[in-house]
């Protein structure tokens, strides 16, 4: 606490982008007095790729590639969107086979990308290396079952209108069911290290506070959401376009002031929640086709649809408009980390510089995800 017989001169700070994947997309500029955030205002700014204009020079199938680099942390989930959506515009069924490995692929891409969030946030805390080389080595192992159905690691091009692009290969199945046996053993083991950890505790506990109201009237979702005590997801709220009612879940939500340490604690439980999704509908598999026949050059009726999931990062949806051409004539993203950006100035005013690095870390944004 400052002297009152002391008086200091605030002062503007340009805060990034200092990280090799923002490329100018996010600076933070700060009116500070000392180390206290007096005001904020995030800039975002350009990432020069232009996916949705891209989107509109190709083919629908052409499409679902560029989706990758979108949300280069849950390609799945990107690519899955896309289908949903053209799917929708066109009129195209799924096999139930081809739904039930889609929603194995989501949530397997949902543990990948918590694994990665929740490693990259405990650096921020300071933690480096060693929480992160946890949550890696789980993540690592998800990716060899991706490489195993796609031949990639990164970027998958799996989905496609209809299902997907190929069926399980035979050795997915053994691997798959042990390690989401293991997984819970690994959950257990980040919580005795973490949970109780007092610096934290201390780094994350009243932080970066984003309250119930305030969350929802800024259309806030997943973790973000699901943090401030609001339990909405979109498996639970809207399940017929993936078949999720056909399995049991919880949805997590925080029970504290919807600070960071809960939304630290929803991504850790809602890993739980996936491992048992998976298990059940690798135990439900329907036999049959895992796709509908889809022409390449696919020209649905002129008209639009909108269609969306619930990926890692919350409310992820694709808005398509057809003039009956192959290519869509308007490609538009509802990009979960762009939305869930705009609160940072209400969770970080108060707080100090250092708290910035945790809250925004707590958000867990993708670069291209947030400009497209």
């Amino acid at each position: 606490m400052q002297h009152p017989a002391i008086k200091s001169d605030t002062f503007i700070v340009n805060v990034g982008p200092q990280h090799p994947s923002t490329h100018g997309v996010l600076r933070v500029r700060l009116l500070m007095d000392g180390e206290r955030m007096l005001d904020l205002e995030p800039v975002f700014g350009y990432l020069h790729r232009s996916k949705e204009k891209l989107e509109e020079e190709r083919t629908y199938i052409q499409t679902i590639p560029i989706t990758d680099r979108m949300d280069y942390l849950a390609s799945m989930s990107n690519n899955l969107g896309t289908c949903l959506a053209i799917e929708k515009l066109a009129g195209i069924a799924v096999p139930p086979r081809g739904g039930y490995i889609r929603v194995i692929m989501n949530e397997l891409q949902r543990l990948a990308s918590h694994c990665f969030a929740l490693g990259t946030f405990l650096q921020d805390l300071g933690a480096w290396g060693g929480p992160l080389m946890y949550f890696l080595r789980e993540r690592e192992k998800i990716i060899d079952l991706f490489e195993l159905v796609c031949g990639a690691r990164l970027t998958y091009n799996y989905m496609r209108p209809g299902g997907v692009s190929q069926d399980l290969p035979p050795d997915f199945f053994p691997k798959c069911r042990q390690f989401m046996q293991d997984m819970p053993k690994y959950i257990d083991e980040y919580e005795e290290l973490l949970l109780e950890n007092e610096i934290l505790q201390i780094r994350t506990r009243n932080v970066g506070i984003l309250p119930r109201d305030l969350a929802i009237n800024a259309s806030q979702s997943g973790p973000m959401l699901r943090g401030s005590g609001v339990a909405f997801d979109l498996r639970k709220e809207d399940p017929e376009t993936l078949p999720y009612d056909q399995f049991d879940f919880q949805v997590p939500v925080g029970v504290g002031p919807g600070d960071c340490f809960d939304r630290f604690w929803v991504r850790l439980q809602e890993m739980r929640e996936s491992v048992m999704i998976v298990l059940q509908a690798l135990d439900g598999l329907p036999a049959g086709p895992f796709k509908t026949s889809v022409p390449l050059a696919l020209r649905p009726p002129a008209g639009d649809a909108y269609a969306h999931l619930e990926s890692p990062r919350g409310m992820l949806g694709f808005y398509l408009v057809s003039d009956g051409g192959s290519s869509p004539w308007r490609f538009h993203v509802r990009a979960p980390s762009f939305i869930n950006l705009t609160v940072l100035r209400e969770m970080c005013v108060g707080h100090t510089i250092a708290d910035l690095v945790v809250i925004i870390g707590s958000v867990d944004i993708t670069m291209g995800d947030v400009d497209r």
